[in-house]
């Protein structure tokens, strides 16, 4: 008969590595980052005042590639992606879009310059919940949809290509980038400051109804709170950068005025309802959840069978 393989260690040394197994498994969560699009975007992390950056601040993802990152609890930052970059063989260089001005693909602390679409997340926030959204509030550059693995929370994103719809006053970087009102005209009503600097006196203008009919779960200006933020138990998160395949477009496309392409957007908003179901990502986001449930079952077994029939194990699992 074999011989058990011999693992060292007590009893009691074994239950403190299972322990801190589940605790590390249950304490953090997973962001994966998927790139749908034609080309390759550049992810950017920010991390927030007090709490610790991720283990990278900007990374290369060519397209169809996925990039795990983990996050601890009571994590919060936004991420981005940046895209039009040209980095040398040292990661020198910059980006057309999103760039944060580091001249590095790592942002090192630096955020983006607009115009970028923001996923924004904190987690375990006030009632341990987790809050994340999509915000347009500096501009827009590339589709974006956020997906929860937990059942029953909600998706959020901006799947459309608002680049396509940009009124000329708003066009940035060569049709690359749509801009914010703020950004564009520096008023206070469109920035919601001064005088503009509370819900009360600060409303949507024809220009954030523009990226909400498109993008209705998004921030389309700074008090657009209530459709726009949404919470979750703790869980992981899938970021993908184009969900749906967006056509190519020359960037010497016409242009049309602002109220034809006002009109246009509640065609834009048909599309997102219609295309929702079937833009739907099912891939393998859940993964990490599901291997550490299996690989936490399988060294409970191991160790069960180690310490049996001296040491049994009650009630581990």
């Amino acid at each position: 008969m074999a011989s058990r393989a011999h693992l060292p260690g007590s009893p009691a040394s074994i239950a403190v590595l299972i322990l801190s197994f589940f605790q590390g498994s249950v304490c953090g969560i997973t962001f994966t980052f998927t790139n749908r699009c034609g080309d390759t975007v550049w992810p950017g992390l920010l991390s927030g005042s007090g709490t610790p950056p991720l283990e990278t601040t900007g990374f290369a993802l060519a397209p169809g590639q996925s990039r795990s990152l983990y996050a601890p609890q009571g994590w919060s930052g936004r991420f981005w992606g940046r895209s039009g970059c040209a980095f040398d063989a040292s990661g020198k260089g910059s980006c057309a879009t999103g760039d944060c001005g580091s001249g590095e693909v790592e942002c090192r602390g630096a955020g983006a310059s607009p115009p970028a679409t923001l996923a924004e997340f904190t987690l375990d926030g006030d009632g341990g919940k987790d809050f994340y959204d999509v915000s347009l509030v500096d501009g827009y550059n590339l589709p974006m949809l956020v997906q929860p693995a937990a059942a029953g929370c909600p998706d959020t994103g901006c799947l459309v290509d608002l680049n396509e719809r940009c009124p000329d006053e708003l066009r940035a970087d060569g049709g690359r980038a749509c801009r914010s009102a703020c950004e564009a005209f520096g008023s206070p009503e469109y920035c919601c400051n001064g005088a503009y600097g509370n819900p009360n006196t600060c409303h949507p203008s024809q220009y954030s109804q523009l990226f909400k009919s498109a993008c209705p779960k998004s921030y389309s200006y700074a008090y657009d709170d209530a459709t726009s933020t949404f919470t979750c138990n703790h869980t992981d998160y899938t970021i993908t950068f184009c969900p749906e395949s967006t056509p190519s477009r020359s960037k010497h496309s016409s242009r049309r005025p602002s109220h034809e392409q006002l009109e246009d957007s509640v065609w834009l908003a048909s599309l997102k309802a219609s295309g929702a179901s079937s833009m739907k990502i099912t891939s393998w986001w859940s993964a990490p959840t599901v291997f550490r449930s299996g690989l936490a079952i399988a060294v409970a077994t191991l160790l069960g069978a180690q310490i049996a029939p001296d040491h049994p194990v009650v009630g581990l699992l």
